[in-house]
């Protein structure tokens, strides 16, 4: 012990030193794979490692992030040439992370594209998409190969539109939000692909397989703002009287706890 180091104070640094290292906001932020940057904007994308460990998979992520940088910069000069005014305390903070949520079949990925925006508004905005990449063809595609039909109002899609609406209910009420688990707010969720949800396949117990779909809503898609993000999950066996071939092969197992208590 130093000379003239008081107990209080050691416990005072010790306190401090113990929250440090807690916090998540000491740890390093991850490099960005691209970046603008300059007075109206600064923004920033991110792949994780396993992503880039897929050159053709990070490729494809990085040019698709590379024409958001370039969108969102073009419209913060925009806004600034528009009103000056509202760039007095600096430019906008974007950020967009693709991340991998689970691997199918060693062939299927599913991503995660979150996004983080901040235009100086009444608070930041966020936003949630999906990517299914096929490893085997190096491409993204849909899950339509996996469902013998996926037409609009049509058996598959009035089945999984129905299964999704009950699991948000039931995820509202966990929150505790039954007041806004109204039809208001999830008629948004359509029997169709292209307005049921952001989906990806969930992992499953059953190495190699997934347990069923996830779909994915960013604040505001399915509840006010201060409800944060949802997910939805429809578990395979609902879906299986509507499965092809490779769906069959591909759906099993449970889906893990891990997996369901991060989704809260």
């Amino acid at each position: 012990m130093r000379a003239g180091l008081l107990p209080r104070t050691i416990a005072v640094l010790s306190a401090a030193a113990t929250i440090a290292l807690a916090s998540p906001s000491q740890a390093a932020d991850p490099k960005p794979d691209a970046v603008i940057k300059n007075r109206n904007i600064e923004a920033r994308v991110i792949l994780d490692d396993k992503i880039k460990a897929d050159a053709a998979l990070a490729a494809d992520c990085l040019a698709e992030g590379r024409k958001w940088l370039d969108k969102n910069a073009a419209e913060a000069a925009a806004s600034r040439k528009e009103d000056p005014q509202s760039f007095r305390d600096g430019g906008w903070d974007f950020e967009r992370k693709y991340s991998i949520r689970s691997v199918v079949a060693d062939r299927y990925v599913s991503l995660l594209r979150n996004d983080y925006m901040d235009t100086h508004g009444a608070h930041p905005n966020s936003d949630v998409n999906t990517i299914l990449w096929d490893k085997t063809e190096n491409k993204r595609i849909s899950i339509r190969p996996l469902f013998t039909e996926t037409a609009d109002n049509g058996p598959t899609m009035k089945v999984m539109a129905k299964a999704v609406i009950a699991s948000l209910k039931i995820e509202k009420k966990k929150r505790d939000t039954s007041e806004t688990a109204t039809d208001e707010w999830l008629k948004g969720v359509e029997p169709s692909l292209l307005k049921i949800g952001a989906v990806t396949l969930a992992p499953s117990t059953e190495a190699g397989k997934s347990s069923g779909l996830t779909f994915h809503y960013p604040p505001y898609a399915v509840g006010p703002y201060a409800e944060g993000e949802y997910v939805a999950f429809v578990p395979w066996d609902t879906l299986k009287p509507y499965f092809t071939a490779e769906g069959t092969r591909i759906f099993g197992g449970a889906r893990p706890k891990s997996d369901a208590d991060a989704a809260q």
